[in-house]
């Protein structure tokens, strides 16, 4: 490829990242740009576009192919209690230092298809609190949102869910496993822009996890900065098992647990 063809490659995806962020207010260029730009290259070429800017006139056009870019831009890979071990930690070690702060504020943030804030429910209920609970979940996918409002998935997902709770939260419903009502009713789920819109505050737990990994390194630290606004002084923030915050003192955290942090009291 000539040089003068790799700068008319590069100018036709910056066009396309600026077209996704005036159209749909998502910055493409806050995500890593080889990785993003390999992903949507493949996606460009399965629907047998040539150029990115076809690729977008094409999403235009097409509802379920900006559905579909829209899933290969989040990464849908989720299931219910991942790395188990340190649900458990939050289930027996942190959520304790929290009952004094009832009613508990939750959020599963960037919470794909349900598998994250249903498995907080499942703690919280666990524990007694679920009526003392409200649980928000925030995705900017709509598809996935529809996913977990419906709350039917394959036992795939359901690999790391002790046993007790399989039995507890989980109806065999066909080939798939439908989520307790209960669980379901409790979980608030709306569409969100981390690294766009405002964020509540006041939260005793905020959970984000293995979405990070996507962001460049100045927007992980811009939405690091809007969590710890967004958490109550002593409430927690649980992140993915890659994300590991190194100097967490500049966001006014500090370690509560591996991948945990926790905001610092007022003096």
């Amino acid at each position: 490829m000539s040089q003068h063809d790799k700068d008319s490659e590069l100018d036709d995806y910056l066009l396309f990242i600026q077209k996704i962020k005036t159209a749909t207010g998502i910055d493409l260029a806050q995500y890593k740009e080889a990785q993003m730009k390999r992903r949507l290259t493949t996606l460009r070429a399965k629907h047998g576009y040539d150029t990115f800017a076809a690729f977008f006139e094409g999403m235009n056009q097409n509802k379920t192919l900006f559905l579909e870019f829209l899933d290969r831009m989040t990464i849908n890979v989720s299931e219910f209690w991942r790395n188990r071990n340190r649900w458990e930690v939050l289930q027996h070690k942190l959520l304790p230092d929290l009952y004094d702060h009832l009613p508990l504020k939750v959020w599963s943030a960037a919470c794909s298809t349900g598998e994250e804030p249903y498995t907080l429910a499942m703690i919280l209920d666990m524990a007694g609190l679920l009526p003392r609970s409200k649980i928000m979940a925030t995705d900017i996918d709509e598809g996935a949102l529809a996913k977990a409002m419906q709350g039917t998935y394959l036992e795939r997902s359901l690999r790391e869910v002790p046993e007790e709770a399989v039995k507890t939260y989980f109806k065999p419903d066909g080939l798939q496993y439908k989520i307790d009502a209960k669980l379901r009713d409790a979980v608030h789920f709306s569409k969100q822009n981390l690294l766009h819109d405002s964020f509540e505050d006041g939260f005793d737990l905020i959970v984000c996890r293995n979405v990070m990994i996507y962001f460049t390194e100045e927007a992980k630290h811009m939405l690091y900065q809007k969590f710890a606004k967004a958490l109550r002084p002593g409430g927690i923030l649980f992140v993915g098992s890659t994300e590991q915050i190194f100097s967490p003192s500049q966001y006014d955290l500090e370690g509560a647990d591996t991948f945990f942090y926790r905001k610092k009291l007022e003096e």
